[in-house]
């Protein structure tokens, strides 16, 4: 683990799922605008967010979760005790290893996707959302392909149920938490190049990961559910 963070009274994002790709590139953005950052990794050592801690000893502080592992998620929370957060986002996501028709997929990996992608990332909201100060923003990364609405073409059939599930069961939460008033976010980035979106995708990390920023900032403070893009527009259900 790295320094802590150099202030009590700096603006804290806590981040699950930090070690490469989207999660990696929102902790460096939200660093060089001045927040601390307390971020997550599944390896203890070795991770490009490691890297990144050092680049940045003042700012980010590393932790490491499974978020598969519901241990590992109330070990954190019981390590973190104490800290309040203006945000709690929770990035960590998986895909299906290959594109297939449903019924051709192995129970097995249809399970470990649904995990990953809807019942982990709520457990973890379940689990560490009181850490957020009153007025602060749960969010969970979510996707276009989450939309049964915008579903024209099928495909990667797994991941978008995967994806769809996450949005049902944080509608639940949010109805669950109503009262609390609290500012909770589904984030849909669009298609960007990391290794599970490819090559082929559309954005970069660099050019995307400053636009989410914004909308999440944007976010906070205004209560409810919202479904969003990458641009702050809302996304169809």
């Amino acid at each position: 683990m790295s320094s802590s963070v150099s202030s009590s009274s700096a603006r804290v994002l806590l981040l699950i799922g930090a070690s490469r790709g989207l999660g990696l590139g929102l902790a460096e953005v939200f660093a060089k605008r001045g927040w601390s950052v307390v971020a997550t990794a599944r390896q203890a050592f070795g991770t490009r967010l490691h890297d990144l801690a050092r680049k940045y000893p003042e700012q980010i502080q590393v932790e490491t979760l499974d978020m598969t592992d519901t241990a590992q998620i109330s070990t954190l929370r019981d390590r973190l005790n104490g800290r309040l957060f203006d945000i709690l986002f929770v990035n960590a996501g998986t895909a299906d290893q290959k594109d297939r028709g449903i019924a051709a997929v192995p129970t097995e990996e249809f399970a470990r996707v649904l995990v990953t992608n809807a019942l982990s990332p709520m457990r973890v909201i379940e689990t560490l959302a009181p850490l957020v100060r009153p007025g602060g923003l749960v969010g969970v990364m979510s996707s276009g392909q989450g939309s049964i609405a915008d579903n024209v073409n099928g495909r990667h059939e797994v991941y978008r149920c995967s994806k769809t599930a996450l949005n049902q069961l944080m509608k639940s939460y949010a109805a669950r938490h109503v009262d609390e008033g609290r500012a909770l976010l589904l984030m849909a980035p669009g298609w960007i190049r990391t290794d599970l979106g490819g090559p082929e995708a559309r954005y970069s990390v660099e050019d995307s990961m400053p636009k989410i920023a914004d909308v999440l900032l944007a976010k906070r403070g205004r209560p409810g559910l919202e479904y969003l893009d990458r641009d702050g527009l809302p996304v169809s259900w």
